[in-house]
């Protein structure tokens, strides 16, 4: 009788539970938190018992150090590291050139390119470091971002659900089932079965989808015209500067190839475009108009063109660059950079000024600053953080952003691929190589430890243990075989591979409503007890749940990549139940005909 009552509250508060965060009236870590609050309620403080005894608080918090979730943040700090590196920076503008000449084409095999990528990296830095690579595709073929954009999210998806390292989704639903001993899933175990159904729904991603989207403008576009201002800053060459015996070349200088020189400022005689064969020699001053791009980018080059041999200008560690409006009444206006004083009350460098009026030709020492001028200010993160409380300027907080340490690129590559090669050979478990991999990140500096904490989302850690807790409670209570005893009655005489299919649409539509991480976990031991109640394997059922949770495709709070792709975007809700919605059935679809074919049932 208690355990009775055990079955049903587990099933409340799992039924509960979906339609809270389907409302979305509360926040995830709240709902998830509750979820928690109420197992421990149930079984440890009025201690109903459980068909297979007891549970107490470490079954029901065991979440929090499950290995699954404990690679997946792992992966995410991987993928942190390369994105902090820049790793894909020159394949990236190699791909924006092969793209913009061959258009359509070459738009498809991108796309298949970031599949096979998302196969073996997480599937959210895949999203966060393409998102500006696609929007460049975009704007280079005239063609809205909002038309990749959703793409982008829902091929990562596709490519990540063919490995088990390829998604949070695979990871969750495997470890569950090996904690239950249903089936012990290796990297590549239902590679060819995820491959032949990917291969089926990848032509509606790149053909159809895009013509299923509104055009709408989206954040890159409205920005363009800040994201391409012209910023006034100054490079001092010094002895031993790497621009010494540099000389122009049809005016220009082959060094400086993203930057405008505007004056090259010799003792008192300043030399003006066009530059006919001058070599600059120590003692020069050179004026350049730049984007904050170009000079975020020579500044991480390690090379010292920017900052000179010495480097005193270039503030020690992990470099910040942000901006700041100087604000009207400040006492700045009318100061020279050297006269204001901001090194030494914030420990920030004035790397750059732009001024929206008109484009000083002189040295910035010589520029008398204005109200409205945008400062491009470089140091600590402290020192950028102490620009908020200044009177004098106007910190703008989205812009401040981390200079890429570009000098480590190849070893953050080194390291992304050692731990793939890792996981994928067998040689190490998957959460030692992706633990090792993280460590491997922060010891070689490619990042540091603030860096990799914001990857550390708690909503998904508090979404990931509470679905294991509800696990542990649908399976102790008997509630797991009860839904399994359900959906196999309905489906009484029906071919195992019919219950596979209304298995797949059931948690595929779960999955969209109660994002795919907490599908996974519910509905795996859910489909272990289906296997067992056919007499059956348990692997394939699983490879089930694994597939059906990944076609999170209909809702933008079904998986993380779709939220991160809703803002850059523009879209809306609908956007992606109309573009989503087709291909879920189109995934159920061909699951329906390959799976069974596939396993033989």
């Amino acid at each position: 009788m208690h355990a009775d009552i055990a079955m049903v509250a587990t099933l409340l508060v799992v039924t509960g539970s979906t339609v809270l965060y389907a409302t979305e009236r509360y926040s995830m870590e709240a709902i998830s938190l509750g979820i928690l609050a109420a197992y421990l309620v149930l079984f440890v403080v009025l201690g109903l018992p459980a068909s297979e005894g007891r549970l107490g608080a470490g079954d029901l918090l065991s979440g929090f150090s499950n290995p699954a979730l404990v690679t997946v943040v792992a992966l995410l700090v991987v993928g942190q590291g390369l994105f902090h590196t820049d790793a894909l920076e020159r394949p990236a503008a190699t791909l924006v050139a092969w793209v913009t000449a061959h258009g359509a084409l070459g738009v498809g095999l991108v796309f298949v390119a970031i599949a096979t990528l998302s196969a073996f990296l997480n599937n959210t830095p895949v999203v966060v470091m393409f998102i500006p690579i696609v929007s460049t595709l975009a704007s280079a073929l005239r063609v809205s971002a909002s038309r990749f954009l959703m793409p982008l999210s829902f091929v990562t998806i596709l490519g990540g659900m063919t490995t088990l390292i390829g998604s949070s989704t695979n990871l969750l639903a495997a470890g569950v089932a090996r904690q239950t001993g249903a089936a012990d899933l290796s990297f590549f175990s239902f590679t060819p079965v995820a491959l032949l159904i990917v291969l089926v729904c990848m032509p509606y991603v790149l053909v159809v989808m895009p013509f299923l989207l509104t055009k709408r403008s989206t954040m890159a576009e409205a920005l363009t015209t800040s994201a391409g201002k012209q910023f006034i800053a100054q490079i001092p060459i010094g002895p031993g500067h790497p621009l010494v015996g540099a000389t122009s070349k049809q005016g220009m200088f082959p060094q400086l190839r993203d930057m405008t020189v505007r004056l090259v400022q010799r003792g008192e005689r300043p030399h003006l475009p066009p530059f006919e064969a001058l070599t600059l020699q120590p003692g020069d001053i050179v004026i350049v108009a730049a984007t904050r791009t170009a000079l975020e980018r020579a500044l991480s080059a390690g090379d010292g063109v920017m900052s000179g041999e010495d480097r005193q200008d270039r503030p020690p560690g992990v470099v910040t660059l942000a901006e700041a409006i100087v604000a009207p009444g400040s006492r700045l206006i009318g100061r020279t950079v050297a006269q204001s004083g901001l090194r030494g009350e914030v420990g920030c460098v004035v790397l750059a000024i732009e001024r929206r009026s008109r484009m000083p030709r002189m040295p910035m020492a010589d520029i008398r600053m204005e109200a409205g001028d945008v400062l491009l200010f470089a140091g600590r993160r402290a020192g950028i953080e102490e620009l908020r409380g200044n009177r004098d300027v106007l910190l703008i907080d989205w812009t401040a952003a981390d200079v890429p340490a570009r000098r480590r690129a190849p070893t953050a590559i080194f390291i992304f691929l050692a731990v793939v090669l890792a996981a994928a050979s067998g040689l190490v478990p998957v959460v030692a190589a992706a633990m090792l991999g993280a460590f491997a990140m922060l010891a070689t500096r490619c990042l540091n430890t603030r860096q990799a904490a914001r990857v550390i989302d708690g909503r998904i850690i508090m979404l990931i243990a509470s679905a294991i807790a509800s696990s542990a409670a649908l399976q102790a209570t008997g509630g797991a075989a009860a839904i399994a005893d359900a959906l196999t009655t309905a489906l009484a005489g029906s071919a195992p591979g019919v219950v596979m299919s209304a298995l797949f649409l059931l948690i595929a539509l779960t999955t969209n409503i109660m994002t795919n991480n907490a599908a996974a976990v519910i509905f795996t031991p859910i489909a272990v007890g289906i296997a067992a109640d056919l007499g059956l394997p348990a692997e394939p059922f699983v490879v089930t749940v694994i597939l059906a949770a990944n076609a999170s495709f209909a809702t933008p709070v079904a998986y993380q990549t779709n939220l991160l792709v809703m803002g850059p975007g523009h879209y809306r809700y609908r956007d992606f139940l109309v573009a989503g919605g087709p291909l879920v059935l189109l995934l159920w679809g061909a699951f329906s005909v390959v799976a069974p074919w596939w396993y033989g049932v």
